[in-house]
């Protein structure tokens, strides 16, 4: 029988309880503040972070949310979490995006779509690694850790940038190697690793960490070159991570900022001669990949942030509106209002629609044969929001007014002599009572005007690479040489159409879905016949 005869067995999922309660049974050696954390999941410092986490598992079983949160891994056919989903088609594109996109709109950053970007750039630099040696192992040894993943219904912390140490000098030329990971020994049961993550997203919190490499590589950096999973509580590993969101100011009274419910922590992860057991190493020493592996996972990475700053653009609409609202204004009557929204909303869906191109566009890799979106959008639209962020919380500042960073300690709502003058004066909008009002001015304050709103807009403009890197992507991929041939062509200069000038080495034809788009299931994009050249 056929697998897609049979309906898709369902790995089973966590729930948000389920999640903490295997937090608890892990130990891993964290620091936060300078103090040693007893338990992960219970320490207030923490607890926005860990919340993130457990809302995407308890995401993942609404029946609601199950079109874009689930996805049937069809090489198994078996129904896992998107989160661990190796993307089958440009579909699985979409619907990721919209996933993150929700989660994101209820957590500010909900940090585990990481782990789908950087298993689908694995399965591409395993599958490319044994082409080149006509092999299976290593695709063997990461599919089988990836159906554990999926079956266990785990979390991956991504470690990927390196402390570096002298930017201007490569890993093998530093005068500390520790600034970089990299294996110090090898053995017949596996490698053992030593060295330095810098910046790993959520690390307190994860089940495993996965290492890779964070640029390209030459032959003199072989040792550095290695991809491996370990438990976050492997022994060796020290945690040194900030807290997550806003967790150690005083609470107010009533309910709890945004971020003090959710946020997300960034950690320096330090390796000192840790073993890793070959089932758990995907590559080590080989270097010439390491280009593929950090392509692949920028690629996929910068298409889900797309994602993730649309639903905090999200929040920052919504709250815009009912801040307008508040203050007594209709921004549809108020052009000086609704200008600043109609321009928060173009660039929120502007990248977004980049994401959604970057899907439709996406492509299976030739090798591994899960999808990858396309670049140039990906990379457009991350480099959008990298630098609109700011614009972002600028709107949001404009029609709102300056009430969110004015206003009296939040405090002085229950001080008896202050509370009945202040409820008073600062209602605005009759229809709106004050402490609602207030409400929505502190919530915009905490996102943008706050040490966590410095922290969105910092992570939003380097994570996932600078904005130089974008750049250098799209320039690299995009199809200059399509552009000039065309105006070749219509300028009749074919003379000038010749092979091998730097302009003209990108090229790009034009494409259409399989089938036309005339019948019912998922599109692919295809190559067109190439457009005419100059002298055609």
């Amino acid at each position: 029988m056929n697998i897609s005869d049979t309906a898709p067995t369902r790995a089973p999922l966590m729930s948000g309880d389920d999640y903490r309660e295997s937090l608890r049974r892990l130990k891993p050696t964290v620091y936060v503040d300078g103090r040693r954390v007893d338990s992960v999941v219970d320490d207030p410092a923490l607890q926005p972070g860990v919340n993130a986490l457990a809302y995407t598992y308890d995401f993942a079983r609404n029946p609601d949310y199950a079109p874009v949160a689930l996805a049937t891994q069809a090489s198994r056919s078996r129904v896992v979490n998107r989160m661990l989903h190796l993307n089958d088609s440009a579909g699985d594109l979409l619907n990721k995006l919209e996933a993150v996109r929700l989660l994101c709109q209820e957590t500010g950053c909900a940090q585990r779509y990481l782990a789908h970007d950087a298993l689908n750039a694995l399965a591409q630099v395993t599958a490319r690694i044994d082409d080149a040696r006509g092999g299976n192992e290593h695709r063997s040894r990461f599919q089988a850790y990836l159906e554990r993943f999926q079956d266990e219904d785990l979390t991956l912390g991504i470690a990927m940038t390196d402390a570096k140490g002298d930017r201007s000098k490569r890993p093998h030329q530093q005068a500390n190697p520790d600034t970089y990971v990299h294996v110090v020994e090898r053995n017949a049961r596996g490698i053992v690793v030593s060295g330095t993550k810098a910046i790993v997203t959520g690390a307190p919190y994860m089940h495993e960490l996965l290492v890779m490499p964070s640029r390209n590589m030459v032959e003199a950096d072989r040792d550095f070159a290695v991809c491996c999973a370990l438990p976050v509580d492997a022994r060796g590993i020290t945690i040194v991570s900030r807290p997550a969101g806003r967790p150690g100011e005083k609470l107010e009274h009533g309910s709890a900022l945004f971020s003090r419910k959710y946020g997300q922590s960034t950690a320096v992860v330090v390796f000192d001669r840790v073993f890793v057991p070959w089932e758990r190493v995907f590559y080590e020493g080989e270097w010439e990949h390491s280009q593929v592996l950090t392509y692949s996972y920028a690629t996929h990475h910068r298409h889900s942030c797309i994602a993730a700053r649309a639903g905090f653009g999200d929040l920052l609409i919504g709250a815009g509106a009912l801040m307008c609202e508040a203050n007594g204004f209709d921004p549809g009557e108020k052009s000086n209002l609704r200008e600043p929204m109609v321009e928060l909303i173009k660039i929120t869906e502007g990248f977004y629609a980049c994401g959604v191109a970057a899907s439709v566009y996406g492509t299976p890799d030739p090798l591994s044969g899960n999808f990858m979106p396309e670049p140039v959008f990906s990379n457009i639209g991350k480099l959008l929001l990298a630098t609109q962020i700011y614009d972002m919380h600028r709107l949001a500042h404009e029609v709102s007014g300056g009430l969110i960073v004015a206003l009296p300690g939040p405090d002085e709502d229950h001080n008896p002599a202050t509370s009945a003058t202040l409820a008073e004066v600062l209602r605005a909008n009759p229809s709106v009572p004050y402490d609602k009002r207030i409400e929505v001015a502190r919530f915009i304050e905490d996102l943008t005007a706050s040490y966590q709103g410095g922290w969105y807009s910092l992570i939003s403009l380097h994570g996932g690479g600078s904005p130089a890197a974008m750049k250098q992507e799209i320039w690299r991929h995009y199809p200059v040489g399509s552009k000039v041939d065309l105006v070749e062509r219509l300028l009749e200069r074919g003379v000038l159409a010749q092979e091998g000038r730097a302009i003209t080495k990108n090229r790009q034809p034009g494409r259409c879905c399989d089938t036309g788009c005339t019948t019912l299931g998922q599109p692919v994009m295809v190559p067109l016949p190439a457009p005419r050249k100059a002298g055609d």
